[in-house]
Order: structure tokens, then C-alpha cells, then sequence
């Protein structure tokens, strides 16, 4: 196949001639000269773009009416075959990550751009076909094409069978559709390694292994997928965001379990809270390219190198810039600046069986974000459905007069919502036509692209920033927003964050906002609202304190201390009793020392 600087990727799932009878066909120069760069498939009678016709003009691009084609310029210096194409117009992965034994390997990058496929290749699932999707190659072929490189005896270890596969998945919500029983039960089903009472005690799970799969909270089915995929007896190890809805203590003893296992296996770990990557990867792959169209996957980095690189957005050594601007991470603590007050909510206590909570009451103001922090099952979320009024307190009134829009946080909709198209779904929570800030919205977190998809085939992270834009787009006096940022990438992330601080600003309308990502914490709230306790026991909520202090008294309460990178600002965990943690905990500075 010739060298192509140029390809063309047409989403067949939201393509429909029916509405634009082809105006991608009748609009194109090349068709005009009486070539056929533009043709109709005989299989699904949906376009076809020949890439070597294909002058990269735009104009079936903008006239698309469903914005289903993409045409994309190669980086210049990406002079090389792909590793694998899924069909004629179809999604395009460029190099492999290399598996490495006695160090475990972070992938890094936005959604969309080929961890999956990362994964279907590296477990045996997809043969790569360099890009040649109508040829069925066998292993000799596509390891002479891998000759030579890193990659070469792991493929044809995996050509024979030799690598038996563990694989945490990302959309750990699903767990319950497909998985039913106590936890104890399903985990003595996968225990292939007899370390059962091993992991259970290291992650401190004992009080869930009683619990029906059906019960579980968030945090709890991911800390079942997690001690499941450890519990197998694997050559190869895939956790896909193993941080989303664990609290940070929780996130650091993962990290400590499977880091555990590169002394025996590969294991390889996409995730997008940095400071969990840092904390867990030896190196790290940057994956890049346009979501959905195209991947590439960069060359091995130590893991504060490639983090950085990452956040800068250009790859030196390649010569490519991949986001316009980096992200960087202001290097203090934002002050309390709100003044104009708002409202007055209640303090509330509530006993559950086994459980008791106290939260203190507190003031809120036009325009403020307040953080909560606090280990899981301490009472957080709790708080926020008696706020709304979805939960009765024994004492204490929800906010009344005023209207809320609250996002809760599972990342899941009703049965009935499934087979809806996104703007069904919308529709249904917005009965009136959207101004320019609510377009902006849907359009900032990429929304628009998906409104002729049907809710049950969107991603978890599209199925996030779906429920995030319902909750935004509602007429409210008050947002609350549970736990935002699971399955979001870094980026998807930072444009929250920048999207709530607009909405609270214009609309002068206040936020709570609970999370386990400290980096996202850190750069969105006003106040904090500390939670205290013993987990699934008792929980005590403190009123709004100030963001530096609520912060470092967070994590004096985990014991765990965070630096700042002295390159970009963001925070990055120490290693427990390094010369820094021993440290900054004689200063009693847990956050915001540099360096």
C-alpha cells in the first residue's frame, strides 16, 4: 500500500444518505472531473472517499449534515505503515506500546484515539493488518513486520497461545447487569492464584464480600473488578481507569496491588488521574491523534517526563504538537473571593442501619464551587440526595424554593431512557429551545457529534459528559454534580472544570461538587467541605473551609502528602516516608509544597 499522508473516516453509525441523498458525492471537486473519489459502497450503501483521490478540500466535511466525515492530515513526520485499519474509512492506529516486564506501562491520551484497540491486539483479540483490511494475514506476516523490535516475542508468544490475558474494564456500572450473587461468591469463582484473603485484606474489602452485586455502590464495583482481575493467574494484566470512584486512599492501595504484579507479568494501566499515573506507572505511552479518526502511539517515556510532555502537548523528539495550547496548573491555592450570599442550608443527621451521619450547616454564594473531599462511604453522597430531598434526614430540611439540578453518581440511565437517541434524551429534561450558552455547552463537551447516537452504545465517558450536559442545561438556582470526572479523559476533564466555572459565574448560581481527583478539586473549587469518620460506620461533615486548608487537612486525615511539579503545577503524590513525605509532614504542609 502506497504512503498516505492523508485519511478520510466516515462514522457509518451516524452517516444517513436518507436525509442528504449523497451531497457528500455530489459536492466533491475530484466527482466533478469526472473521477471517483467519492463512491457508494455495495455492502451498507453508504459513501465511500478514496484517500489517494481525496484532496483534503473540506467540502464534504461542512456540508455533511450529520458530521459524519472527517478528513485528517497526518502528522508530516508519521512515515510509516499503521499497525492496524478496521475497514475502508474506518479508524486508523499508528505503532504499538511496548510490553515490559519488572515496571508496569501507563497509557496516557484522550478517549477515542485507540486504547481498546491497544488492548484487542496485545490480548490476541484483533490480528494487526497494517492497514491492508482486505487481506487475511497469518502470524508469520504480521511478526516479520514487528522484526527486530521489542514487540517481537510477545507477539509470537501470543501467536501460539502462550499469554493468558486479565482485564479490568473500564464501565464497571455494567457489572451488575451482567454479574448477579454475593461478592464472596464471585470472587472465590475467579480466585485462580489462592491469594483470596490476601487482596481482600490489602484493598480492605471485608466489609463488601456479604453485599449482593446489585447493592454495591460505585466505589464498590470497582474495587470487585479490580480484586477480580488480580485474582487471575495472567502473563499479561489490562486495568482500564482503575481510580474512577475510588477515594484517594483507595486509589494508592490499587496502585500498590498492581504494581505487585510486574515482578511476574506485563502489565499495562490506562488513567487519566495524573497524579495516580505518576504514583503507579514506570513509563508511560502518549497516545494522540483525532478521536475516532486516528492513533498514534508515542515512544516509551519515564513516567514525570511523559506526564509533562503530555500536558505540553508537543512531542519534541517527533516534532509534534498535538494541542494548541499546554495545560498547566496554578502553583497555589485560589482564595475565597465570593461575597454576594446566596442562601443558608440545613445540617443534617441521619441514622441507616449501622451508619450514622452528622453534616454542620453553612452559607452559600452566587457563584461559588465547593469541593467535597472524604473517604468513600463516609456519608458524601448521602448529603447531596438529602440537599435534594431524595433522602428524608431525621433531622434537617433540604434547599426548598430553589430550583436544583443534581447529577448523581452513577454513570448509568433507566431502562427506558437506553434506546433513546441523545437528543431524545436531552428533549426530555430541556422542553425549550436552547440559547447560545446551552449550544456552547453541548458543543464544548463534544455532545453535538453524538445527538443522532443511541444512549445504550455511548462510551462511559460519552454517557458522562451526557448526564453533566442534562445537569447544565436545566433551569436552576443550584448544580450539584456527584463525582463528574469518572471516565473522562485530562482533557475532557480541564474543559469541565472550565465549563462550570462559566455557568456558576454568568448564572451567579452555586455548585457542589463531589470528587475524588484532587487535580480537578484543586482547579475548580472556592471552598472545601471536609468529611470525617470511620467509613460505613459513622460520618461527620465540617462547614466550608477555605480551599488550601481544607485541602491539606484532607490529606493529613489520609496521611498521604502531594507536591507540586516545578513544571507544570500539578500535584504529584510522594512515596510513603521519601525524604519529601517525611518532610512536608514535619512542616504539617500535605498539598502545597513545590518541586
Amino acid at each position: 500500500m502506497a504512503e498516505r499522508k492523508r485519511i478520510a473516516v466516515i462514522d457509518r453509525e451516524l452517516c444517513n444518505p436518507r436525509v442528504c441523498n449523497y451531497i457528500c458525492k455530489s459536492v466533491c471537486p475530484i466527482n466533478r472531473t469526472g473521477q471517483d473519489c467519492v463512491t457508494i459502497s455495495e455492502v451498507d450503501k453508504k459513501p465511500l472517499i478514496d484517500e489517494d483521490l481525496c484532496i483534503g478540500c473540506g467540502i464534504c466535511v461542512k456540508k455533511c449534515p450529520k458530521s459524519a466525515i472527517s478528513i485528517v492530515n497526518l502528522p508530516g513526520e508519521l512515515d510509516e505503515m499503521p499497525v492496524h485499519r478496521y475497514g475502508p474509512n474506518m479508524f486508523t492506529l499508528y505503532r504499538l506500546p511496548i510490553p515490559k516486564k519488572n515496571s508496569v506501562t501507563g497509557l496516557i491520551g484522550p478517549n477515542g484515539v485507540g486504547k481498546s484497540t491497544v488492548l484487542n491486539i496485545l490480548s490476541g483479540n484483533i490480528k494487526p493488518n497494517t492497514g491492508l483490511f482486505d487481506k487475511e494475514f497469518d502470524w508469520k506476516e504480521i511478526i516479520e513486520r514487528f522484526k527486530g523490535t521489542e514487540l517481537q516475542e510477545y507477539l509470537e508468544r501470543l501467536s501460539k497461545g502462550k499469554i493468558k490475558i486479565a482485564y479490568k474494564p473500564q464501565h464497571v456500572d455494567l457489572i451488575p447487569k451482567r454479574w448477579s450473587g454475593k461478592v464472596i461468591e464471585l470472587l472465590k469463582k475467579t480466585d485462580e492464584t489462592r491469594s483470596l484473603e490476601k487482596i481482600v485484606s490489602n484493598l480492605r474489602i471485608q466489609g463488601m464480600l456479604e453485599k449482593d452485586v446489585k447493592n454495591l455502590s460505585g466505589g464498590e464495583l470497582q474495587l470487585l473488578a479490580i480484586s477480580a482481575t488480580l485474582l487471575k493467574d495472567a502473563d499479561f494484566y489490562f486495568f482500564d481507569e482503575p481510580s474512577s470512584y475510588l477515594d484517594v486512599h483507595q486509589r494508592l492501595l490499587v496502585a500498590s496491588e498492581i504494581r505487585k504484579l510486574c515482578e511476574k507479568s506485563v502489565v499495562m494501566v490506562v488513567e487519566h488521574d495524573l497524579a495516580v499515573a505518576d504514583y503507579l506507572a514506570d513509563y508511560v505511552h502518549i497516545l494522540y491523534g483525532r478521536p475516532g479518526v486516528f492513533g498514534v502511539v508515542s515512544k516509551p517515556y519515564g513516567v514525570r517526563i511523559g506526564i509533562n510532555i503530555y500536558l505540553e502537548g508537543y512531542i519534541k523528539e517527533e516534532n509534534v504538537r498535538f494541542r494548541e495550547e499546554p495545560i498547566f496548573f496554578t502553583g497555589k491555592a485560589r482564595g475565597f473571593e465570593k461575597t454576594k450570599f446566596l442562601l443558608s442550608y440545613s445540617g443534617f443527621e441521619k441514622r441507616f442501619e449501622g451508619f450514622y451521619l452528622k453534616t454542620e450547616p453553612g452559607n452559600l454564594y452566587k457563584g461559588e464551587i465547593i469541593g467535597i473531599l472524604g473517604p468513600n462511604s463516609i456519608g458524601k453522597t448521602t448529603f447531596i440526595k438529602m440537599l435534594v430531598g431524595e433522602i428524608t434526614p431525621d433531622s434537617g430540611e433540604p434547599i426548598k424554593d430553589f430550583k436544583l439540578s443534581y447529577k448523581p453518581q452513577r454513570v448509568v440511565v433507566n431502562p427506558e431512557e437506553e434506546g433513546m437517541i441523545v437528543s431524545e434524551f436531552l428533549a426530555k429534561s430541556v422542553d425549550r429551545s436552547l440559547g447560545t450558552e446551552e449550544k456552547s455547552i453541548l458543543r464544548f463537551l463534544g455532545i453535538e457529534r453524538l445527538m443522532e447516537r443511541q444512549v445504550m452504545f455511548l462510551s462511559g465517558g460519552e454517557l458522562q459528559s451526557l448526564l453533566i450536559a442534562e445537569c447544565l442545561l436545566k433551569d436552576s438556582d443550584l448544580l450539584l454534580l456527584d463525582e463528574p470526572s469518572a471516565f473522562l479523559d485530562v482533557e475532557q476533564r480541564i474543559r469541565v472544570a472550565k465549563i462550570l466555572r462559566n455557568v456558576t459565574e454568568s448564572r451567579e448560581i452555586p455548585c457542589f461538587i463531589v470528587d475524588h481527583d484532587l487535580q480537578f478539586i484543586d482547579a475548580i473549587s472556592d471552598r472545601i467541605i471536609l468529611f470525617r469518620g470511620e467509613p460505613g460506620k459513622k460520618g461527620y461533615a465540617l462547614p466550608p473551609c477555605g480551599l488550601e486548608e481544607g485541602m491539606n487537612e484532607f490529606l493529613k486525615d489520609m496521611n498521604i502528602t502531594f507536591r507540586r511539579d516545578p513544571v507544570t503545577g500539578r500535584p504529584r503524590a510522594n512515596k510513603p516516608d521519601s525524604q519529601k513525605d517525611r518532610e512536608q509532614k514535619q512542616l504539617g504542609r500535605y498539598y502545597y509544597m513545590e518541586g
